[in-house]
């Protein structure tokens, strides 16, 4: 058995330790999936880390090795049932700014089954400076 850090305050820790019921639909000795009770569709589900981790930053990587074939796994169960369509995203927000609300490290597996449903996205995105962009990315490199 994992000894996880968790947070006697969050929500997310209370739904793994059973004290908040949940509609779960896997789980590992890492990892705890359920329906949200909130859905943008049918089947959008979230993955948590049972490590409290406020964000990405924060979760050891054995959580998140176990994560992403588990959200694999369920993404591919979500969009197999009827009338959820084949398409989904993604989502994991680090930070109240980046859209986070709930303090702990969280995926939504959010199925699009048509224009009307699932999660909605506006990219304004720019051109960028090309040598900027070049020294950025230096920076980067040198700093993985």
């Amino acid at each position: 058995m994992v000894n996880h850090h968790s947070d006697d305050d969050c929500i997310f820790c209370k739904i793994i330790a059973g004290k908040i019921p949940s509609f779960k639909i896997a789980e590992t000795d890492y990892t705890y999936a359920f329906l949200d009770i909130q859905p943008l569709s049918k089947g959008h589900a979230l993955l948590i880390p049972k490590h409290h981790g406020k964000t990405l930053l924060d979760v050891p990587e054995e959580y998140l090795a176990d994560l992403l074939p588990l959200a694999k796994k369920v993404a591919k169960a979500v969009t197999e049932e009827e009338g959820t369509g084949k398409e989904f995203n993604v989502l994991q927000n680090n930070g109240p700014l980046a859209h986070q609300v709930v303090q702990h490290v969280h995926f939504h597996i959010i199925p699009k089954p048509n224009k009307a449903e699932g999660l909605g996205i506006s990219w304004p995105c720019k051109d960028a400076e090309m040598d900027k962009l070049k020294a950025f990315a230096e920076n980067v490199k040198a700093r993985i």
